[in-house]
């Protein structure tokens, strides 16, 4: 497999305090990698720093073998990259086919636009029976499948996933999940996935590192992971 991702040895502050301390990290192409870890772990600055939204003190972060710190957050989009916010961030008073389009702003081919579009329709049905409804008026696990669709609008490399069980209903966590392998799958997509919902991050990821106040704790198969005594006592004992 090909190298897609690699952080190395990546510090970042936020007002003097540590978000990332020498966080090492690798990502091949068509893997699903999880960060798993309680709040203000540093899952989510991880994601900022490979966007450009945050800048990094120190270290390296290397996508397709080019660097990406010190790149403009625009540019890296249209590296490959794509990323799905914590919190969903809709248009909520633009339509489901406005937000989705929303996501096509650094493309230019109206037809093969419009194809992708037509094969986000065919993966979330709901998004198709609700096109011209506001965003505001879906449900948040339908709002959660349009930012992914609107994400895929971009055609990314890598798409960057930030909690997208947040709030949503336990039955539609399961259809984000099989949405997520079947997206990987399919579009030969590669996902770096945050989720505080470690048990359905680890049951969907190849490989997963676990966070802990800015550093690495645990890294390895999730397979192997999930079995793990440590991982099943510090992330999984309440989970069901």
């Amino acid at each position: 497999m090909t190298e897609m991702l690699n952080f190395k040895d990546v510090e970042l502050f936020y007002d003097h305090v540590y978000a990332l301390k020498g966080v090492s990290m690798t990502m091949q192409q068509g893997e699903i990698v999880a960060l798993i870890g309680a709040n203000g772990a540093g899952k989510s600055s991880i994601l900022r720093a490979i966007t450009g939204l945050r800048k990094i003190k120190s270290g390296s972060i290397s996508f397709m073998g080019e660097r990406l710190d010190g790149i403009n957050a625009a540019e890296i989009v249209k590296k490959g990259i794509a990323m799905v916010p914590e919190g969903r961030r809709v248009f909520p008073f633009m339509s489901v086919k406005d937000n989705l389009l929303m996501g096509a702003f650094t493309r230019t081919d109206k037809a093969e636009i419009a194809a992708t579009l037509e094969s986000i329709l065919t993966r979330f049905p709901r998004l198709k029976e609700r096109y011209h409804q506001q965003a505001s008026t879906l449900s948040g696990g339908e709002q959660q499948m349009m930012v992914i669709g609107r994400a895929l609008m971009a055609k990314p490399k890598l798409l960057l996933l930030d909690e997208p069980s947040l709030g949503i209903a336990p039955k539609l966590v399961q259809d984000i999940a099989r949405s997520i392998v079947a997206i990987s799958r399919d579009e030969k997509v590669s996902v770096l996935l945050v989720e505080q919902n470690s048990r359905m991050a680890l049951s969907i990821s190849k490989r997963a590192y676990a966070l802990s106040t800015g550093s690495i704790v645990l890294s390895g198969d999730s397979k192997s992971l999930i079995n793990d005594d440590r991982i099943k006592a510090a992330y999984l004992g309440a989970e069901v």
